[in-house]
């Protein structure tokens, strides 16, 4: 039998609560939906931290059921599932590595994959053809600098929670 550990199943749901509450406040809000995004995303590298990358899976699977049957923007919930829910897994298993480089590759690898998706769904649900006015390969060059930015603060977010939130308990 495993081990229940309780302050995990307690983190776990009142981190849960918060995401989810996060994702809904996106959805109702004209505006900082991308902020909302990147701190719905941090509370899953607290629950690796705290339980493992299994309470990490067990997090992003419980948002996202959470969120899906309560925010009422289903499609404002794509880049939770498809990118921001499952980004602190991934830099978890990505950064075992130990090569900057290697890492940084696999990194954006994923971005793009996850930025490939969205166009893709972009285009088959919401417009048949982008805006040509402004160069495609423009926007994923800013974007990716932009998911650099937030690699660099979700690492310091971590940092900051071992080095001080962690020993505060």
């Amino acid at each position: 039998m495993v081990a229940v550990n309780r302050k995990a199943i307690t983190l776990g749901g009142i981190l849960a609560a918060i995401t989810v509450i996060l994702l809904y406040v996106e959805s109702i809000t004209p505006t900082v939906k991308l902020s909302l995004y990147v701190l719905s995303s941090f509370f899953s590298a607290v629950m690796i931290i705290e339980g493992g990358l299994r309470s990490g899976w067990i997090f992003y699977l419980v948002t996202s059921i959470l969120a899906f049957i309560i925010v009422p923007d289903k499609i404002g919930l794509i880049p939770y599932f498809l990118f921001f829910g499952t980004y602190g897994i991934l830099k978890s298993y990505i950064e075992r590595i130990g090569k900057i480089v290697s890492e940084y590759v696999l990194k954006v690898l994923f971005f793009n994959i996850c930025l490939a998706l969205a166009f893709i769904i972009i285009r088959i649900f919401f417009i048949a053809q982008l805006n040509d006015s402004i160069s495609l390969w423009f926007i994923i060059i800013v974007m990716e600098v932009v998911f650099i930015i937030y690699d660099y603060v979700y690492t310091l977010f971590i940092q900051y929670y071992v080095e001080k939130l962690k020993k505060v308990r």
